[in-house]
């Protein structure tokens, strides 16, 4: 599946002649970021908001970082706050938060590396992110209604069953699951290694009976049909044998659950969201659903940095819906609310991030995407 370019940034902002004005410096940061090990995204999501603020200045001859104070920032806060989109909507608080986020890590470096004499954003109120639980969770019908939809009878069947159980059973992101190779997988031990997933960590999680074994058979029966290039590792491939687009991926599972006809929509992120909760509402603690999803840290528990990947199986084994019998109620985990409250938050934000993701990316059609019904 040939993937399509294109320019990242057409608007020209700033001036480029200028060694002190803020297009220059803000190219210098970029470069900083890279040499930190940044993303692509990262990168893009820095500059891209960096470059909106740069716009602003531009038509009030705001050219340099040092013509920069707290209360120009506090008045670009607010045109933030007073902009309405083409459809007449507010930008929403989270998109305020992700506008102004990257402006204060640019000063803060300014600051630091003696560009400007202090950082005018240092004490910058940010928009206060009310938090919120997610609408659209799928239930366990409504995920086996999902998962009865691929026809595994082709190939390209087989590996949409096989990636969406791979999902809704890991919680793993787009990424990790776009980015999986052969070796990665122990389907006997039930286990997946996640190598350099976000934040660049690695991790071993646990990934069930059901998903392991239509794993095994697109790995039989599919994946041959379409990897061509016998040097290819990547796990899933598209019609083309090559690996598969991170858009498109969001793409092909959101016309999944579309078809599935259920009043909700989503991506790839809903089953990842859906996993989380029904382990929580099966009884496992959040701190090892913060280890599954491969969170670094919740800030209202505590940080495990080296769960044993045998117990972590264990809880995924008597929590998860797809590995086990139910009687029809579930067990909700005695847990903090304000635990639970934040990690859907991260989730929420994960979300956010995926989105924004695909404006670099492509729309993520595909020519084999299943067709709507």
């Amino acid at each position: 599946m040939a993937k399509r370019e294109r320019p990242r940034f057409v608007r020209e902002v700033g001036d480029a002649r200028n060694p002190q004005g803020l297009l220059v410096m803000m190219l210098r940061y970029i470069d900083h970021l890279k040499i930190k090990g940044c993303t692509d995204y990262s990168l893009y999501n820095a500059e891209r908001n960096i470059r909106e603020f740069i716009a602003w200045c531009d038509v009030r001859s705001l050219e340099r970082p040092i013509q920069i104070s707290r209360a120009i920032l506090e008045s670009y806060q607010r045109t933030l706050w007073y902009y309405r989109k083409k459809d007449g909507e507010p930008l929403k608080i989270h998109s305020q938060r992700a506008r102004l986020i990257p402006l204060r890590s640019f000063f803060k470096w300014l600051a630091r590396n003696d560009h400007i004499p202090a950082n005018p954003a240092a004490d910058m109120d940010m928009p206060r992110a009310p938090r919120q639980l997610p609408r659209d969770i799928l239930s366990i019908a409504e995920v086996e209604r999902i998962m009865a939809l691929p026809d595994t009878t082709t190939a390209l069947g087989l590996r949409d069953r096989a990636m969406l159980e791979v999902f809704y059973s890991t919680g793993m992101r787009r990424m990790e699951l776009g980015a999986l190779q052969l070796h990665h997988l122990d389907l006997a031990g039930g286990t997946v290694f996640i190598y350099q997933g976000k934040g660049r960590r690695d991790r071993y999680i646990p990934i069930g009976r059901r998903a392991a074994k239509w794993v095994s058979h697109y790995l039989e029966e599919g994946r041959p049909q379409l990897a061509w290039n016998a040097e290819e590792r990547t796990v899933f491939l598209s019609r083309d044998g090559e690996p598969l687009a991170l858009c498109w991926l969001s793409t092909t599972t959101a016309k999944y659950i579309k078809r599935a006809k259920l009043g909700k929509s989503g991506g790839c992120h809903l089953l990842r969201h859906t996993m989380a909760t029904h382990m929580l509402e099966g009884g496992a603690d959040v701190r090892y659903i913060q280890a599954m999803l491969g969170h670094e840290r919740l800030s209202t528990t505590e940080i495990y940095t080296h769960v044993a990947i045998r117990q972590l199986m264990m809880i995924h084994e008597a929590t998860h819906p797809a590995n086990t019998a139910r009687d029809g109620e579930t067990r909700r985990a005695e847990v903090s609310q304000v635990a639970v409250a934040e990690l859907f938050e991260v989730l929420a934000e994960e979300a956010r991030e995926e989105r924004c993701a695909d404006l670099v990316n492509g729309d993520g059609r595909g020519e084999d995407a299943p067709d709507a019904v």
